[in-house]
């Protein structure tokens, strides 16, 4: 996609289903105060193979992306996230963001996040990270103390985590269809 002078767009995707997948996701942040949001859930089960390139190509001065992922695994499944924020030298006072973060719900999981940053501008902002964890035991015990079972707890961690995603979206049946579909995954985690 490519974003013009003063113009916004939020980007929304949700890899829920395929086998195997791989997509490329480019922004070109072509005029000046453009901005742009990405926002990504992927929830793998079985021996789902998703590989994820993102780019968000700052062009112009004074234009901000920001880009969000969240992925759960189960299974033997495996997500592939490689990002990268390219600033050039023109686009000053750019703000660049991109995070990915991955619960494992299944030691035989993977993820592997690798983002990157390559700036030929002198007066930015851009940041990165990536996050891969296992649901916390004491998030469980602390459920199970006020009467959830074991399984009870991991749906509403995993629900709670996809939740930052949802918060974003600010078309309602985008945010609605997308949680449903999550939802319906959660619900069947054992």
């Amino acid at each position: 996609a490519t974003v013009a002078e003063n113009a916004r767009l939020q980007w929304t995707i949700g890899a829920l289903g395929a086998r195997t997948a791989k997509v490329n996701q480019d922004v070109v942040l072509a005029g000046p105060n453009s901005h742009i949001q990405v926002n990504g859930t992927m929830f793998t089960t079985g021996r789902q193979h998703l590989a994820y390139h993102t780019r968000q190509h700052h062009q112009a001065p004074n234009c901000e992306s920001d880009l969000l992922y969240k992925g759960a695994l189960q299974d033997h499944s495996r997500i592939v996230w490689r990002g990268m924020i390219k600033v050039d030298p023109e686009a000053q006072k750019t703000n660049g963001y991109q995070r990915d973060d991955n619960l494992m719900l299944s030691p035989h999981a993977r993820a592997d996040s690798i983002p990157g940053l390559e700036i030929e501008a002198d007066d930015v902002i851009c940041t990165h990270g990536a996050t891969a964890g296992a649901v916390d035991e004491e998030q469980i015990f602390y459920t199970q103390c006020r009467g959830l079972s074991r399984e009870e707890a991991v749906r509403m961690i995993v629900a709670g985590f996809f939740q930052q995603v949802f918060d974003r979206i600010t078309i309602e049946s985008v945010r609605e269809a997308l949680g449903e579909t999550i939802g319906r995954r959660v619900r069947h985690l054992s």
